[in-house]
């Protein structure tokens, strides 16, 4: 595996790359509070029948300039640039997180340079359950995130305290997050443009759900894996219904043993055959 940068609309995106470069891609979207190293367990299992690429997002980590916006239209765009610059054929993306809600964006408005797609762990804004989700008073962190300037004022200087404590309530264990981990975590949006890029992910949650809500104008046929941890709470039927009703009709489900929400950290080796399967089985429709 190797890491390098990539200019993609005047932004600079640190990658996390390796495999073949005739190899159909693979691009790996990390969620919030986490940066590309959180697949980097998983990169190297994918790497022998795949190009793949795991991004900082834009103003995370390693990644320098502020993207315009924290919608998630606009990262899908910018993530399109990335598909391009990096040359992915037959790309395949799997999205965490915020990274998922990146992954419904790019089916949404890209869906004709994608062989398939893989949402994990996430409500995607507009789309069902997403009002149920909103108004669950254990998912307080959506508002307190909103706010403009008071979580960046409240959380400076203690990323790794504030970090943590999701982790700790999210995963099914907390040793299963390794305290290395954490650090790498914490330090990717220690600058302060790094933690206002993440939590404006959270301030453009009422316009990406104005985005999503209309159904599309033409159905969107792409193969669509929808992940889980087995410990997550909510009924994961009901998220697939959902992504049926905004508009994706090849939607499966699939869940990954011994996991909470992080499942890239907490169960590394069977998110990467999970993952495996579901691309040998989109190339070989291809």
């Amino acid at each position: 595996m190797q890491t390098s940068t990539v200019q993609v609309e005047g932004l600079s995106i640190a990658v996390r790359e390796a495999g073949p470069d005739d190899a159909p891609g693979l691009l790996l979207l990390h969620g919030w509070p986490q940066s590309s190293y959180v697949f980097e367990s998983v990169i190297e299992p994918l790497s022998s029948g795949h190009h793949v690429i795991a991004p900082d997002l834009p103003g995370i980590g390693q990644s320098r300039g502020v993207p315009e916006s924290g919608e998630k239209r606009t990262l899908a765009r910018l993530m399109r640039g990335l598909i391009e610059a990096c040359g992915l054929r037959q790309p395949i993306v799997a999205g965490h997180d915020v990274g998922g809600q990146i992954v419904f964006a790019l089916l949404r408005d890209h869906a004709e340079t994608l062989s398939g797609a893989v949402i994990m762990d996430v409500a995607v804004p507009g789309v069902a359950p997403w009002d149920k989700v909103i108004a669950n008073p254990h998912i307080w962190h959506f508002a307190f995130h909103d706010i403009p300037a008071l979580p960046e004022l409240l959380v400076s200087g203690h990323e790794r305290a504030y970090f943590d404590f999701f982790f700790d309530i999210l995963a099914k264990e907390k040793a299963s997050i390794p305290t290395e981990s954490r650090a790498i975590y914490a330090e990717a949006y220690a600058r302060p443009e790094s933690l206002k890029a993440g939590f404006d992910w959270y301030r453009a949650f009422a316009e990406d759900a104005k985005a999503n809500a209309p159904p599309p104008a033409t159905v969107i046929e792409t193969p669509v894996l929808y992940l889980r941890g087995s410990a997550e709470t909510g009924e994961i039927a009901e998220y697939v219904a959902g992504l049926k009703t905004a508009g994706l009709t090849n939607v499966t489900s699939d869940t990954i043993a011994d996991s909470g929400h992080f499942i890239a950290d907490e169960n590394p080796k069977a998110l990467a055959v999970r993952l495996e399967r579901f691309c040998e089985d989109v190339n070989r429709a291809v």
